[in-house]
């Protein structure tokens, strides 16, 4: 069970990847040429975002999402990384919701910190170091869980259907909290309580992340109505399916961890 359900991580496959170059266009089925062209909703099920209204949010070149959790430090999956050490392999884009803008920010990485004791289950965070800082506004995170509940915020340019191509803009939709009890009628032992998040509309679906969308925050306002993330896209049975909400690693839980690792690379 836990293999079967672990494989349905939300980033894309390596043929996916390849393609990514010419797939990151309007519309959820193929590459279209006329780049005014409105896109499919997505996230799936959702809208898309304006311009400048999550600055932090970034694409990474791998096929994943991220946060910017300082100007050069992006955190994202682990799932989405080969394992820690130096890295020069990953372009960060940032700056823009169209990926094909002439005013987007591209940055390589430099280093790559993946959590400790990552095995596929649970743990599924990552830190980026760039080879500069970027001039955004970054994405604080949850150091505890007074923020686990409610309604969040998600983001990415992954697929707006399963099985769908990548998204040339930046989508946004909204899913509420589904407390562990529940998720874990849905995954059973594949969920890692305390390690992970659950959220989405578990009656009709409609509404989630999907491939591509991997290591982007979940996130929503605080008390003084600013953003903080509290999950990181981690994995799902398919997208947007009814009985199913989307599974996130738990920020809070490993906040602190976060911060040292941060810590030591410098940036």
């Amino acid at each position: 069970m836990l293999t079967y359900f672990k494989a349905f991580r939300r980033t894309l496959a390596v043929a996916a990847v390849a393609l990514a170059a010419f797939s990151l266009q309007p519309g959820s089925a193929q590459a279209q040429s006329d780049p005014t062209a409105e896109p499919s909703p997505g996230v799936v099920g959702g809208t898309r975002a304006t311009q400048g209204e999550f600055p932090w949010m970034v694409r990474l070149s791998m096929g994943c999402g991220g946060a910017l959790y300082t100007q050069q430090i992006v955190l994202t999956a682990a799932h989405c990384v080969d394992g820690s050490g130096p890295n020069t392999s990953i372009t960060a884009t940032a700056g823009v919701v169209d990926l094909q803008s002439s005013q987007a920010v591209k940055v390589k990485s430099t280093q790559v910190v993946q959590a400790p004791g990552y095995d596929g289950s649970g743990k599924d965070w990552a830190l980026i170091k760039l080879a500069k800082p970027v001039n955004l506004p970054t994405l604080k995170i949850a150091d505890n869980t007074a923020y686990n509940n409610g309604t969040f915020t998600v983001a990415g340019w992954g697929a707006a259907t399963e099985g769908g191509s990548q998204q040339r803009y930046l989508l946004k939709a909204n899913v509420p909290y589904v407390d562990d009890a529940t998720c874990q009628k849905a995954y059973g032992s594949a969920l890692t309580p305390g390690d992970e998040i659950c959220a989405g509309y578990l009656a009709q679906g409609g509404v989630d992340t999907c491939q591509g969308d991997s290591g982007g925050p979940m996130f929503r306002k605080d008390n003084a109505g600013a953003w903080i993330q509290v999950g990181i896209v981690s994995w799902g049975e398919g997208c947007a399916r009814p009985g199913y909400p989307g599974v996130y690693s738990e920020v809070s839980t490993f906040a602190a961890n976060i911060r040292t690792a941060a810590a030591s690379l410098g940036g």
